[in-house]
Formats: C-alpha cells, sequence, structure tokens
C-alpha cells in the first residue's frame, strides 16, 4: 500500500488538523446510525452505534468493527469514512464506544483506557454471537489510535484463540508505545494545540465521575494537570488498576507484544505522525509474521487526506478496509 499526501497539505500536523476539520468525510448525507445499549458485567453499559449491511450484501455479510480513538466516537471524521466504506463493501458497521464516550456518563467508578483489552474481548465475543445469531459472515475489527493499541493488546492477549472471535484485526495510527506517545504529545506545539483539546474534554468528565464517587481521586491535582501524564497519574492509572502513569504506559503499550499476535493484523502509521515518535514504531523482525506493517512517510495522525481542496478521508479506510475484506 501507498500514500502521497497532496502538496496543497505539507507535514503531519496540516494533515492531521486538515483531515478532522475541514476534508469530505463521505457524499451525500452523513451515515445513519442505530444505536444499541449494552449493559456490561459489572453493571454498567456501553452504547454501540450500527450501520445495517445494504440489502444487496444478502444475508452473511460481513461485519467490520471500529474502535474509536481517544474521546472520539462514531461521529469522528474517520468513524464516519469507514462506515462509508463498510457500505460500499456490503458490510455492516459498529461502533461501540468506549465508556463515557456516547454523550453520557457511565455508571460505574471506572472508564477507559489504552490497553483494556479485556473490554474489547467482550465486545467482540458479544459481536461475533450477535452478528452470528442474525445469520452474518465473518466479524473484522479496526482500532484508531487508542482503540487501535487496545485492539491489538487484546490480539496479543487472545493469541491463537483471536481466529475464533475475528478473522483479521488492523491498527489504524495507534501509540503502540505509549510511553513516547505520551512524551510527545506533551511538548512545544503538540502540547499548546492537541493535549489542551484531549484535557478540555477529558477534565470536565473526570469531574462528573468525582461527583459521582465522592473521594475518587484528588480534585485539585487533576485540574492543575498540564498534560496527559499527569492527566493519567491522577485519574487512568488509578481507576484502573495501575500504580501510576509509568506503570499504566508499560503494561497498556501493545509494542512489546506484537509477536504474540496469531490473527492477520495490518499497523499502520505514519512517519510524520506528530503524535508518534518515528523511532518508537515496531521494525517488521519485533512483530511476527501474522503482523503486516505499513509505515508511509506522510499521513499525519488519522489524516491521510487525498484530492484537491478540501479533499476527503476516504483512502485510508479504503486500503485498511480492502486488507481486511481479503479475510471476509
Amino acid at each position: 500500500m501507498d500514500y502521497a499526501a497532496p502538496r496543497w497539505l505539507p507535514g503531519g500536523n496540516l494533515q492531521t488538523i486538515w483531515a478532522a476539520l475541514y476534508a469530505r468525510r463521505f457524499d451525500g448525507l452523513a451515515p445513519i446510525y442505530r444505536r444499541e445499549r449494552w449493559p456490561t458485567p459489572d453493571g454498567d453499559f456501553i452504547d454501540v452505534d450500527f450501520v445495517d449491511a445494504p440489502a444487496s450484501a444478502g444475508a452473511h455479510a460481513p461485519l467490520l468493527v471500529l474502535f474509536h480513538g481517544l474521546e472520539g466516537s462514531s461521529r469522528s471524521h474517520y468513524a464516519e469514512a469507514f462506515a462509508v466504506l463498510a457500505a460500499s463493501r456490503g458490510m455492516a458497521f459498529a461502533v461501540p464506544h468506549f465508556r463515557g464516550c456516547s454523550g453520557e456518563l457511565n455508571l460505574a467508578p471506572r472508564a477507559y483506557h489504552s490497553g483494556d483489552f479485556e473490554e474489547i474481548g467482550w465486545i467482540l465475543a458479544r459481536m461475533r454471537d450477535q452478528h452470528a445469531a442474525k445469520g452474518g459472515g465473518p466479524v473484522l475489527a479496526a482500532g484508531v489510535s487508542l482503540g487501535g493499541n487496545a485492539l491489538m493488546r487484546w490480539a496479543s492477549e487472545a493469541g491463537e484463540t483471536a481466529s475464533a472471535v475475528v478473522s483479521a484485526v488492523a491498527s489504524v495510527c495507534a501509540p503502540l508505545d505509549l510511553a513516547a506517545g505520551g512524551d510527545a504529545i506533551g511538548r512545544g506545539f503538540n502540547k499548546l494545540v492537541y493535549t489542551r483539546m484531549f484535557l478540555n474534554t477529558m477534565k470536565p468528565k473526570a469531574l462528573a465521575k468525582l461527583a459521582q464517587f465522592p473521594g475518587l481521586f484528588d480534585r485539585e491535582r487533576l485540574v492543575s494537570a498540564r498534560n496527559l501524564y499527569e492527566f493519567d497519574n491522577v485519574f487512568t492509572a488509578p481507576l484502573h488498576g495501575f500504580r501510576d502513569a509509568e506503570d499504566y504506559w508499560a503494561r497498556g503499550s501493545a509494542k512489546p507484544h506484537l509477536a504474540s499476535v496469531r490473527v492477520p493484523a495490518l499497523v499502520v502509521n505514519a512517519l510524520n505522525d506528530p503524535f508518534i515518535p518515528a523511532r518508537s514504531l515496531p521494525a517488521q523482525r519485533e512483530v511476527g509474521s501474522h503482523v503486516t506493517l505499513w509505515q508511509p512517510a506522510h499521513g499525519g495522525h488519522v489524516g491521510f487526506p487525498t484530492g484537491l481542496p478540501p479533499g476527503h478521508v476516504r483512502g485510508m479506510p479504503e486500503r485498511v478496509g480492502g486488507w481486511l475484506a481479503e479475510f471476509a
């Protein structure tokens, strides 16, 4: 697979920001989702948005499941572009929202994190069973950014058993080395723009969680957090059983476990991704024969815009979805 960035969008930051804010995701109407609320084993819930397969696809259409990125949703630019791709290939499509990302505060004293492979496993198993009960075909899974790392952690933990759940998996712009990504996003332009954007939504959600469960964490430390490391140290890590941010980033990172993946897997990372240092990306010798690496020189973070202004972001989902479809 290849990718050539438009000449009018040079650099990783432009390719990231323009793709998210201005590039076309679809032609015509936006995808129309059907929402289901699933109760979780711990008494909470997640919301899943579905687009049914086109009627022309027949009874055995594959299902493409997309795990969104940090603070993402089914309305993220990449999610809508993947929904269009799924429809064009005769697939059903689903976006499970991580807890607190569907527009409603979740019930339990927890949220979501980049290494949450147990939640991924539960979701995919239910997806498989529900889709099979309707006579559906194979299940394929993709994850973007945080969702991509969590998906690859699940694939590595599941090992040989993953193929009983999904036919293939793909991660797009996942921070497979969380410490390297956390350090990069906490510096310079990244800190001024991206970190501020994430914290502007993450902090209010955390404070709402504190109102639900008084004493859950130190409010003043959270309010004063200036980067994702400080936020994870006071909120994400302790709420999910990690000692601190370093422990969370070390145990949550998928990169050290990619050699354990035993299902066909595509790992996509642009070398100019402002969130992820190129030097931290895996080499083929580190991942084993089941993992295919695609590391184009350009693309930014979940960008990969193509075409004349304003451009569109359908190219990356088409390439990734085409690769996944080979295993359907």
